[in-house]
């Protein structure tokens, strides 16, 4: 996807999902911890220095994702961001954001609620939007719950 500066920006300010001042190293070799205002926005990561009014922001989709007592790892491509948290129930609170915010999540709940819709009515609820035939979003009978 293309995003402008402006539409980013835009987006930043929006209420985020989940937000904390958490401590962050960059992806660059030798880069150290910084405290860093860390918002969640449906799947977008915004960071901003915490001693600024105007920010840049960035955005980040999330592959893969571990976490070690009170680190949150996360790896975009072949940048790796390491975010601090003040404690493990923080971390394991921004894991389960970060997965419920990923776009394969989202998808697969899609999937689940339109195969139940479906089940139920035996209506497809997408077919009024022409998005019936699209595969991505196939309804398929044998899907189990959505994950939690």
């Amino acid at each position: 996807m293309r995003f402008n500066e402006k539409e980013l920006v835009f987006l930043s300010r929006q209420p985020p999902e989940r937000a904390a001042e958490l401590g962050m190293r960059g992806p660059k070799k030798g880069d150290v911890v910084k405290r860093r205002l860390v918002k969640l926005i449906v799947n977008f990561l915004f960071y901003f220095r915490t001693d600024e009014d105007e920010v840049s922001v960035n955005q980040s989709q999330w592959h893969r994702y571990h976490y070690c007592y009170r680190y949150l790892f996360l790896d975009e491509a072949e940048r790796k961001y390491l975010f601090e948290c003040d404690s493990q129930e923080q971390c394991e609170e921004w894991i389960d954001a970060v997965v419920k915010a990923s776009y394969e999540f989202m998808r697969k709940n899609l999937i689940y609620y339109r195969t139940e819709i479906h089940r139920l009515t035996g209506k497809d609820p997408l077919e009024q939007y022409g998005i019936s035939d699209e595969t991505r979003f196939q309804v398929n009978s044998g899907l189990p719950p959505p994950p939690t």
